[in-house]
């Protein structure tokens, strides 16, 4: 179902691109507090397993700048979803992404893959010490690379934009002594899936759909929590659901985290009840 058996070096040719890019810069990332640019979600953008939030990437501050990588795979009952992405935080202002998703049909048969091209903008504040947290705002360019199954199914079109505003914020000693991380986003999509089955349909098209999630820091370096995606159900021929997970991320330094989770993604494609694992390695510089 592939266009270009070449398309999947597209990730990794960037990832390199912003490590030469890193390379040639004086000020490297490393200021922030450890845990602060998050993990990398299943879009490409700093955030949780399932919903970017509004910290950037990696640990750079105002001065810096900052490169992640990061190597993604879910597996449920009927699919498994592989995920290969890199970032660039530029002076804790501006982050620029890249993904590319595989989603293997295995029970079905065959794959979908989809191109996520993201850039994310911190508005005002600090995940510790504003009042108020830190606020971004941010796209998702989504491009299928085959739109035959999407559009079989009733899909509108096989590219879409996701725009989303998101809130995040640390507060401190406030469950049992322990620090609490809150984000809440606010999505505008059309995509169905996350776009692996393309953009609107029969039964709807563009609409605001909310995400959150919280985290508990048991230690400095391990957070454990839960996250929640409000989903669209556009295409009467695949019903949709919300997704949840419960996740645990460990930081083993500023370089380097791994999340494990466990998935709840609800009927795709017409097969139900789709649960399963989670893992996720980056790495940050």
């Amino acid at each position: 179902m592939r266009k270009n058996g070449s398309s999947k070096q597209r990730t990794i040719v960037a990832a390199a691109a912003l490590s030469a890019l890193l390379a040639a810069t004086p000020s490297v990332a490393g200021s922030r507090i450890l845990g602060t640019g998050a993990v990398s979600a299943i879009e490409g953008a700093a955030g949780g397993g399932l919903s970017p939030w509004a910290v950037l990437s990696s640990t750079a501050s105002d001065d810096e700048i900052g490169v992640t990588a990061a190597a993604t795979r879910a597996w449920v009952d009927d699919y498994q979803l592989t995920v290969t992405g890199a970032s660039v935080n530029l002076h804790d202002r501006m982050e620029f992404s890249i993904a590319r998703q595989t989603f293997e049909l295995s029970t079905l048969g065959g794959e979908l893959e989809q191109d996520i091209y993201g850039a994310k903008v911190r508005l005002f504040g600090d995940v510790l010490y504003h009042p108020l947290g830190v606020w971004s705002a941010g796209v998702m360019h989504k491009r299928l690379v085959d739109g035959t199954v999407p559009t079989a199914l009733g899909a509108d079109d096989v590219n879409g934009t996701d725009a989303y505003l998101s809130a995040s914020k640390l507060l401190f000693n406030a469950f049992l002594g322990r620090n609490v991380l809150l984000n809440a986003t606010l999505r505008n999509t059309s995509a169905n899936q996350g776009g692996l089955l393309g953009f609107g349909g029969d039964q709807g098209g563009r609409a605001w759909m909310a995400e959150g999630s919280v985290g508990v820091f048991v230690t400095p370096n391990w957070v454990v929590g839960t996250e929640y995606r409000q989903k669209p159900d556009n295409l009467s021929a695949a019903d949709e659901e919300d997704w949840q997970s419960v996740y645990s991320a460990y930081f083993f330094n500023k370089h380097v985290s791994l999340t494990g989770a466990w998935l709840d993604l609800g009927d795709i494609a017409g097969l139900p009840s789709q649960r399963g694992g989670y893992l996720s390695l980056q790495a940050a510089f």
